[in-house]
């Protein structure tokens, strides 16, 4: 089942080490068959707010995105990112295929009258 990698990441100063890291990550997550899904691309807000920006990185599956996070080559640029721009990151598993979002609903109506 696929699984994401997806930032969001507050605006920071233009910094060396951010051109850096952004040079050096696809090469981490490559060889995890990961690539990019959402990178530099404007966003547009529909409710609430989301200063900053969005990444999403696709996998095969969450086991494959944790060994990306967990490897030496993306734990060696992490904090070229880190030092420069505050964020959330989190690493999570899409839905399987013909996954049918009524079984969800009713699966909480049944826990709502029991």
């Amino acid at each position: 089942m696929t699984a994401y990698g997806i930032a969001h990441l507050r605006e920071a100063a233009p910094h060396p080490e951010i051109a850096e890291y952004i040079e050096r990550i696809t090469a981490t997550f490559e060889p995890y068959g990961g690539r990019f899904l959402v990178h530099g691309a404007q966003h547009e807000v529909k409710e609430g707010s989301w200063p900053g920006h969005v990444v999403v990185i696709g996998f095969p599956g969450i086991a494959e995105a944790r060994a990306w996070w967990d490897s030496a080559a993306y734990q060696e640029i992490a904090p070229l990112r880190s030092r420069h721009i505050e964020g959330d990151i989190i690493l999570v598993e899409g839905v399987p295929d013909g996954y049918d979002p009524a079984v969800t609903a009713k699966a909480l109506r049944d826990s709502l009258t029991s």
